[in-house]
């Protein structure tokens, strides 16, 4: 059995670890993948020569290098039950937020909210193909990921209409003390994910990554507060329509990278 270390030099969230999953995923030859995002490694313990590996990782165009390869004798494949389990508290949260704060976003006529929204939507479709990572056919992974592009593409470019016409029309500025609530129970919501993600101390580099998706989901959180109190002082739409469009353009490149991996 091989361990082969790549340096991939454009991996920094867990949108790069999702897309190289997929990548690879066909590839009979792998045994296991483990990410370290900070460092911008990929550890793959494999069965074949490594260059194929590396072919396929090029391919996505990430700036990846084959650092180096050498023999191990065994590796422990078992999943982690605690960390599947405090992924899925993660992924029912980001859901469970997005629908609030899309209706919220609806109702109070903030489009940062409903961006903000689309970005917990966005994070639960990255966690649950973690999760599907394991024990699924590949067909019905690409399916998903095809699905969660398509959909992520979608309300993106609804949104991104949305503030064009606001922003044509000039529309009145949005109701802020529902844009404050929304967005604090999220950052609580954000906190208590990182927490759990944290708690545990785990090494492993999809554990990091998902600490880190954590961390951006919360300055995305408190854009939308700022947002909200720019809104209250200056009594204008402007400052939601610049943090709803930062929002947007970030799940929209989301969502075509994952497209165009799954085609």
């Amino acid at each position: 059995m091989n361990k082969s270390l790549f340096q991939i030099d454009k991996m920094d969230c867990p949108s790069e670890e999702s897309l190289i999953r997929l990548k690879l995923e066909n590839m009979e030859s792998i045994l296991k993948l483990e990410f370290d995002i900070p460092n911008r490694h990929l550890l793959v313990f494999h069965l074949d020569a490594p260059e194929p590996i590396l072919q396929s990782l090029e391919a996505l165009k990430l700036g990846s290098q084959l650092k180096k390869t050498e023999v191990v004798e065994n590796i422990n494949l078992e999943e982690d039950n605690s960390q599947r389990r405090v992924l899925w508290i993660v992924l029912v949260l980001n859901f469970g937020f997005f629908l609030v704060e899309f209706t919220g976003g609806l109702f109070s006529k903030s489009i940062s909210l409903l961006a903000d929204s689309l970005d917990m939507l966005a994070d639960a479709f990255v966690y649950g193909m973690s999760l599907m990572a394991v024990g699924k056919s590949r067909i019905r992974k690409k399916n998903v990921a095809k699905f969660s592009g398509y959909i992520q593409i979608s309300l993106a470019l609804l949104g991104l209409v949305e503030l064009v016409r606001r922003s044509i029309f000039l529309a009145e500025a949005p109701d802020y003390k529902t844009m404050i609530i929304l967005s604090v129970l999220a950052l609580i919501a954000n906190g208590v994910c990182y927490y759990l993600l944290a708690k545990g101390k785990n090494e492993e580099e999809h554990m990091k990554a998902s600490l880190i998706f954590t961390s951006n989901d919360i300055i995305i959180n408190a854009g939308v507060i700022l947002a909200a109190t720019l809104v209250l002082v200056f009594n204008s739409p402007f400052p939601d329509l610049v943090v709803g469009l930062c929002v947007f353009i970030i799940v929209l490149k989301g969502g075509l990278r994952i497209l165009k991996l799954a085609k």
